[in-house]
């Protein structure tokens, strides 16, 4: 019995000398600033769920929203929050990128207007002014939006103002804004004492797609390590939802400004919007959405799913 004891201590007296095991290093880009839609990237890191997989991730919030997938595709970070239809037009563009990853797997962009003014159709949209942050993808889907009103992009006067897609709102210095989230700036307004009204793209002719994604470079990638992000923000996701309310003092302790109000509702709005199992790729989804840009004008081909998104763990 001494000696069974004895062997223990030394195995964990080894264990204590040996230096620590070398974390494999990622970059991962968010599309905006922290807020409840990064969830579980902020909660894995809390957790410490990353470096239960051998990671060090740096997070890293991006100065430009339309910046991250552009420097995934330049080699200058690993993994960037985008946004699939935003990846599909991207990759049609010769941008080596692929998804390899799922956090918010149904659509939240809409085009916001304010209840009580005088937008109450799209078709009273003619002539008047939208705002948006991300260029490309959200003018894009204005067209798509726009044609189902029997109204084109050139009949409306698309604005981009940054971050300020709810503020450029409420000072009329637009009349509407595309790429407002339906779980965030819609409390924004109300908190505002404003009511704003959401016109979903998915009941405005667009199919249903993937609004938060995580892409990597296509020529690049490391699927291990990929996978093992992938598994973290799995378990993190997991426990958002079987702990709501310690998950939340989680997130909200990791940053100022994470435990007001509108954070707050966000958080209850979102949570049953994360990806399930982030890895796993809906095939169809991403063949469908490439199908409705091809014959909406917006691409001049479609490409196979499997040069768009993988599941870096399935085997080849």
């Amino acid at each position: 019995m001494k000696h069974t004891r004895f062997v223990a201590a030394l195995a964990v007296g080894m264990a204590l000398a040996l230096p620590a095991m070398a974390q494999d290093k990622l970059t991962l880009i968010l599309d905006w600033y922290v807020n409840p839609d990064h969830a579980p990237i902020i909660l894995a890191q809390e957790k410490g769920f990353f470096t239960e997989q051998g990671l060090d991730v740096e997070v890293v919030a991006p100065a430009d929203p339309t910046e991250p997938p552009k420097l995934v595709a330049a080699g200058r970070a690993d993994l960037a929050v985008s946004y699939q239809p935003q990846l599909h037009l991207q990759v049609h563009e010769g941008l080596p990128l692929m998804r390899v990853g799922t956090l918010i797997a149904t659509p939240l962009n809409c085009l916001m207007v304010d209840a009580d003014g005088p937008v109450q159709s799209l078709v009273d949209l003619k002539g008047r002014k939208v705002g948006y942050s991300v260029s490309g993808i959200e003018e894009a889907m204005m067209a798509a939006m726009l044609a189902k009103a029997g109204l084109s992009i050139d009949d409306v006067e698309m604005i981009n103002v940054n971050w300020s897609l709810t503020p450029s709102l409420l000072t009329g210095q637009v009349d509407a804004v595309i790429g407002a989230f339906r779980n965030f700036e819609l409390t924004q307004m109300r908190l505002a004492g404003a009511n704003g009204r959401c016109f979903y793209p998915e009941e405005e002719g667009l199919p249903s797609y993937d609004e938060l994604i995580f892409v990597a470079n296509s020529d690049t990638l490391d699927r291990d390590k990929i996978a093992r992000f992938l598994a973290a923000i799995e378990r993190a996701t997991e426990y958002m939802l079987n702990h709501p309310d310690a998950a939340f003092a989680t997130f909200a302790a990791s940053g100022p400004d994470l435990s007001d109000e509108l954070n707050s509702r966000a958080w209850i709005d979102t949570l049953p919007r994360f990806a399930h199992s982030p890895a796993a790729l809906d095939h169809g989804r991403y063949a469908r959405f490439e199908t409705f840009l091809f014959k909406a004008g917006l691409t001049e081909g479609i490409l196979p799913v499997s040069d768009l998104a993988i599941d870096p763990g399935a085997v080849e």
